[in-house]
């Protein structure tokens, strides 16, 4: 079978609209506006089979995202999941919450992270030893150096790990000093069809290794988060711009646009998109912008196949 991509949240953190925000687009998800479409929080499950999946970051709306994506609930016991284990690219609120709204597993947990996610999910945001009373957590250290690793039950799929530019969640004492690990970007392969999907929804810059992840896959699944660097300052929704954020913008010199320019043979979909975002509206001059270069915008439900 192909390797398959299950896109079950396409929104940054917050989610689409956001609960507190009065944003155009938001006002227009609520108003029943054509051309604005709700999302949930960044997140997508990975399967070589169809039976069996890698969850890729527990958003806090995972279990909206298991309703709406009945293969994760196959019920073939009186407690099922065909989610075989959880693999973290960061230890941000909106990629790891959904963790705890996964403790009535009837077996531990089988969580893939860094050491450096495994470290804020212990002493900084307790994730683990909270669940710890509850399923429990089995931790397989992930390497982010670009070697193999499989996830335990999930068959013909392999991942490996690319360390990322970007930032620490505000809430870890490494939030201004990034280290190694404590993001990163997956190069998910099939082995039946030996193409790669490149998944990065926090991407602060473009580096040789990131360089060489994107030239060797079909498909780049990136960081959508901002449209202009002062896009929430400028808006008055915020005191951070998406680079201070750990995001790379899109528009203007240097942005994402720019960088994805030379990988115009490849399939490329912004994923985790904020909600400040103009690219939300579906009739808007930037939307049309990035269909006249090629680029998708990624949304809920849909099923990316290589």
């Amino acid at each position: 079978m192909a390797l398959t991509i299950q896109v079950l949240g396409s929104a940054a953190g917050g989610g689409f609209p956001q609960w507190n925000c009065n944003c155009p687009q938001c006002l227009g998800v609520r108003a029943g506006t054509p051309g604005f479409t709700a999302r949930t929080q960044s997140s997508i499950a990975v399967s070589g089979d169809g039976n069996s999946f890698a969850l890729i970051n527990a958003s806090p709306d995972i279990r909206a995202q298991i309703l709406a994506n009945p293969r994760l609930q196959p019920g073939r016991a009186r407690r099922d999941s065909a989610i075989a284990g959880v693999v973290l690219i960061d230890s941000q609120i909106d990629h790891v919450t959904g963790l705890l709204l996964l403790r009535e597993s009837p077996q531990a947990l089988e969580l893939y992270c860094t050491a450096r996610v495994h470290e804020d999910l212990t002493h900084h945001f307790p994730v683990i030893p909270m669940l710890q009373h509850y399923c429990g957590v089995n931790w397989h250290p992930i390497a982010a150096n670009g070697s193999a690793f499989q996830v335990q039950g999930v068959e013909g799929v392999s991942f490996a790990a690319v360390d990322l530019q970007s930032k620490a969640p505000p809430y870890s004492p490494h939030r201004e000093c990034p280290r190694p690990g404590d993001n990163i970007g997956l190069v998910i392969a099939g082995a039946a069809s030996g193409r790669q999907i490149f998944y990065a929804p926090g991407l602060g810059r473009i580096d040789p290794p990131v360089s060489a992840a994107m030239a060797g896959s079909h498909v780049l699944l990136v960081d959508g988060t901002c449209w202009t660097d002062d896009e929430l300052v400028r808006g008055g929704f915020g005191v951070q711009s998406a680079r201070d954020m750990g995001h790379l913008p899109q528009s203007g010199a240097g942005g994402l646009l720019e960088m994805l320019a030379p990988y115009s043979d490849k399939r490329r979909i912004l994923i985790h998109i904020n909600n400040t975002n103009p690219i939300l509206h579906e009739t808007g001059a930037e939307r049309a912008q990035l269909a006249a270069t090629g680029i998708e915008v990624a949304y809920d439900g849909q099923q990316i196949e290589v």
